[in-house]
């Protein structure tokens, strides 16, 4: 009853976005971290083969029984967001389904027959198949994941930046000709980058924060040593490519959906000589101001047009009907860069000790990197809101209002489903990321077996050393 108490304050269109936000929030941890997995596997099958030492091996056997996991907790998590397509969000479906219908039918086609055809041979095929047929197979599901991905982002980007449609007099979004311009929306390849990135960058401070918490525990145990090698050389790399690329998105997001840009800096009303960086405040959409605001005179400009004395509009140049829920994204946003700060710091972090030869022995640096595992899925879901969020009152930009979107359903109804997500999600995904966290707690030993565990003779495994640079 209590639940009930809490949901019955809110409208049938405030529960289904709620409901999409909560489903769609445990399903993007997954991908985010399979995708990455999934390269990450590659390389140390690549390795493996290359070099003929066993730590790589043990490293791959460990990580590919966590990989099945994680793989799929993500099918079944986004199983269920297609369903509300139908159930929460008809009006959508029918109006956009002829554009983004046969987007999202090619992801199945490609990406998940892809993975699905290939992912048996990578789990249970290394004493059955080749070794040449088999990293052929890991390479193809690092593949597929990679261009579900892209199928994906191709449907969000052209919900946020949309072209190449005609409108017909039911309503409905048809392709105004070739396909192309659908796929390459404006905004595209930035979202592509900067999402595929952050997967990249999740696996390293998940794989990072494992190898640290075994290190902390026996710095002479080979695969620990590997794993957070390998991470911190990922995040010392990647990650200020990341921060390139989210400024080369936030200046494509500037101008195709300056709104969204405002509402994220907080500026309401419009700087002609050039605008300031609001570091932290409130932001109020009913008095349209940043109360206790703590900012840099200029940065604003400098950051998002590279000229300090550049102007920029405010909100209040735009109608009041199209502003997006500005605190949500002033903070999340601020959520993302400043986690984003974080790993750049703990990558530099981590190539001072190398370049000292005390990676291994940096136990504060370590420390750090296991606080740090958790942040990649944080910088996602905080990115995710950004953009989502941020693309409010719309869900086709400029052209279908999400007040104009949702199912003729009652609030009741969709209460009760949404409290049934939270109840089931929780007992579900909960076991499963505790089995997780299980599988992580235990280092990886010499000899690892494959799922199912095959003998090792008969796997064909040898001996890791004790301590493998």
């Amino acid at each position: 009853m209590g639940a009930w108490r809490v949901f019955e304050q809110f409208d049938a269109l405030t529960l289904a976005r709620a409901q999409f936000a909560f489903t769609i929030a445990f399903h993007f941890i997954f991908p985010s971290f399979s995708i990455g997995l999934a390269s990450y596997l590659m390389v140390l099958e690549a390795c493996w083969l290359k070099t003929g030492k066993a730590v790589y091996g043990d490293l791959y056997r460990y990580w590919l029984k966590i990989f099945a996991i994680v793989f799929g907790m993500g099918v079944v998590s986004g199983v269920v967001m297609s369903y509300q397509f139908g159930t929460n969000w008809s009006v959508f479906s029918y109006k956009a389904g002829p554009v983004i219908g046969p987007l999202m039918a090619y992801e199945v086609l490609t990406a998940f027959f892809l993975e699905a055809g290939f992912l048996g041979v990578m789990l249970f095929g290394m004493s059955k198949v080749g070794k040449g047929l088999h990293f052929f197979a890991t390479c193809m599901v690092a593949l597929g994941t990679c261009i579900s991905a892209t199928w994906i982002l191709a449907v969000n980007s052209w919900m946020q930046t949309p072209q190449g449609f005609a409108i017909n007099a039911d309503g409905q979004f048809i392709p105004a000709g070739s396909w192309l311009p659908i796929v390459f929306t404006p905004s595209f390849p930035y979202r592509l980058a900067h999402t595929v990135i952050a997967a990249y960058l999740t696996t390293a401070l998940v794989v990072g924060a494992v190898g640290a918490w075994h290190l902390l525990r026996n710095n002479s145990t080979a695969g620990a040593r590997k794993m957070f090698s390998m991470a911190m050389w990922m995040v010392a790399l990647v990650a200020p490519i990341q921060i390139l690329v989210g400024d080369a998105h936030g200046l494509n997001t500037l101008e195709h959906q300056p709104v969204k840009v405002l509402a994220m800096e907080g500026h309401y009303e419009p700087s002609p000589d050039g605008a300031s960086l609001i570091l932290f405040g409130l932001p109020d959409n009913d008095e349209a101001r940043v109360r206790y605001k703590v900012e840099v005179p200029k940065l604003g400009s400098l950051i998002l047009k590279h000229d300090p004395n550049a102007p920029l509009p405010g909100l209040n140049d735009y109608p009041r009907e199209d502003w997006p829920p500005t605190p949500i994204v002033f903070w999340s946003f601020r959520i993302m860069v400043g986690l984003g700060m974080a790993m750049l710091t703990l990558g530099l972090w981590s190539l001072l000790m190398r370049a000292r030869k005390k990676l291994y022995e940096a136990t504060m640096l370590q420390r750090a990197a296991v606080a740090m595992g958790p942040a990649g899925f944080v910088a996602v879901i905080a990115g995710w809101v950004t953009t989502e969020v941020g693309r409010q009152p719309f869900t086709v930009y400029g052209f279908l209002r999400t007040a104009e979107s949702h199912s003729p359903l009652a609030a009741p109804a969709v209460a009760t489903s949404l409290i049934a997500f939270i109840v089931v999600y929780f007992f579900v995904f909960g076991a499963g990321i505790y089995y997780l966290l299980h599988l992580m707690s235990k280092p990886p030993q010499p000899g690892e077996p494959e799922p199912p565990h095959i003998p090792q003779r008969a796997a064909g495994v040898t001996p890791a050393p004790a301590i493998e640079e």
